[in-house]
């Protein structure tokens, strides 16, 4: 090197010396206090097995939701089954002693001679038979003077009114219709005046 070049180096090194304050100041933290202050980073392996654990933690959860659905799925169709196979089962309990009434008027038919007492005994098993059913739900559908509806009625003739206010009215009902909780489980046959 030249005597030049070193003059320059020298007087370079001199200029960064004076920048650069001899002394740390008290605000600037040190390396172990820097350190203190930093949250701890993880490491590549650490990050893993967090990982890790919460997809094992998940996929439990998953394998237990799942095993919880398969059962609740197996039950629903269980109890389904069991409902179909025993859900008339409260309608026969009702019904039983009205086929025991009838079997005893049965019996009665053979022995009786009065043919108005077997009657009145045959009508009081229907009003019996009747309101056991209109207990479970059972409505005959009204014909008697009722404006034709494809809601409720199913008509099997049109015959001509006798008057202008009969027509599009049930003139005459052939099949009686009945309703179970508001649905209707058999249309009314009429006939209907044109």
């Amino acid at each position: 090197m030249t005597e030049k070049e070193e003059l320059l180096n020298e007087e370079t090194i001199d200029t960064t010396a004076q920048a650069e304050p001899a002394t740390e100041t008290p605000n600037e933290p040190t390396t172990e206090q820097e350190a203190a202050e930093e949250p701890h980073e993880l490491t590549v392996e650490e990050k893993l097995a967090e990982a890790e654990a919460k997809i094992e933690k998940l996929n439990n959860a998953m394998l237990y939701k799942v095993a919880e659905f398969e059962n609740y799925r197996k039950r629903t169709i269980k109890e389904k089954a069991d409902l179909i196979l025993n859900g008339g089962e409260k309608t026969i309990t009702a019904l039983l002693p009205v086929m025991d009434d009838l079997e005893r008027a049965m019996k009665h038919m053979n022995e009786a001679s009065d043919v108005a007492s077997l009657r009145e005994g045959v009508e009081l098993i229907i009003n019996k038979l009747n309101t056991v059913l209109s207990e479970q739900g059972l409505k005959r559908i009204d014909t008697k003077d009722a404006d034709f509806t494809t809601d409720l009625h199913e008509a099997i003739a049109f015959i001509p009114a006798p008057t202008d206010d009969l027509k599009g009215k049930v003139i005459d009902c052939v099949q009686a219709g009945y309703m179970l909780n508001e649905k209707v489980i058999r249309y009314a046959k009429v006939a209907v005046g044109q």
